[in-house]
């Protein structure tokens, strides 16, 4: 009694489960009868079939990612560059999808993908410089390579969202040379400035010398001037000096002469009766 209730829910559980499929939101669908498309357009939701007759195969409606090695490109001077890109794209028609791309297949698709983008992408840089490509025109020409793509709609039922380059770069040799290029030059900028500083020094350190001579020799000669005013004072002072009491001057004078003989010399050869020792005998000079 119980397998007659079994059998039955079983080959009905299994009847529903090859006779139902859900598609998510993210999803489209084909169903097939006899592997030829008979319907593409459902919702998302649970949706019937016939079994063995019907076949169901899901389809991603979300961005997918192409992102491919680094391509090599020439551009009108014939100098390579490396282009790192990337493109996001999204499958816009799935029945055209599934018929050109080998009953789906999303590898297949992104390499004919890579390939359309790749050829635009070498038209465009072929028609460009180096500083045009890196410098200006990036944006120009990826938008001509998203218009150029356009037409994949028609043949691979596929849509290029947006498509935009991680880096720009010359070929690892080039950039050598390049790179070398920039120090060599930049290493004449400096040696140039290095010039203009030492020039600039060179000429500080003349100036302030020459101001350091101007400066001592107006010293000196202020010097020599206030000195020179101080002896005229001094010998004016003496000689008013010697003016008020001439004895007392003389007498100054010799005990100074003494002084400095006597402490300096121990034998003076001298007449005794010189004037030097007028003193010694007469205390007025007589």
């Amino acid at each position: 009694m119980i397998l007659r209730i079994i059998i039955p829910v079983a080959l009905l559980a299994i009847v529903t489960y090859f006779s139902v499929f859900r598609v998510q939101e993210y999803e489209q669908a084909i169903v097939f009868q006899f592997k030829e498309i008979q319907r593409s357009d459902y919702e998302p939701g649970l949706h019937f079939m016939i079994p063995v007759m019907n076949t169901a195969q899901k389809f991603e409606t979300r961005l997918l990612n192409l992102d491919q090695e680094p391509q090599r490109f020439l551009t009108v001077e014939k100098k390579d560059v490396i282009v790192d890109y990337y493109a996001k794209w999204i499958i816009s028609d799935v029945e055209r999808f599934y018929i050109a791309t080998r009953g789906g297949d999303v590898q297949y698709a992104t390499g004919l993908l890579g390939q359309r983008i790749n050829r635009a992408l070498r038209d465009e840089f072929g028609k460009r410089t180096v500083q045009e490509v890196v410098a200006g025109e990036r944006g120009e020409i990826l938008d001509v390579v998203q218009t150029t793509t356009e037409q994949l709609r028609d043949e691979l039922g596929i849509t290029v969202a947006d498509v935009r380059t991680k880096r720009i770069d010359l070929p690892e040799e080039v950039s050598n040379s390049v790179y070398a290029r920039m120090r060599a030059e930049r290493t004449r900028v400096a040696k140039d400035f290095r010039a203009r500083g030492g020039e600039a020094a060179e000429r500080i350190r003349a100036n302030a010398d020459r101001e350091r001579e101007i400066i001592l020799a107006n010293a000196y000669k202020d010097a020599e001037t206030v000195r020179g005013e101080g002896d005229a004072r001094a010998t004016d002072i003496y000689a008013r000096s010697f003016g008020k009491n001439e004895e007392f001057y003389t007498l100054y004078r010799s005990l100074n002469a003494y002084r400095t003989s006597f402490s300096s010399n121990d034998i003076l050869v001298l007449e005794p009766d010189s004037d030097f020792f007028k003193y010694f005998n007469h205390s007025v000079g007589e």
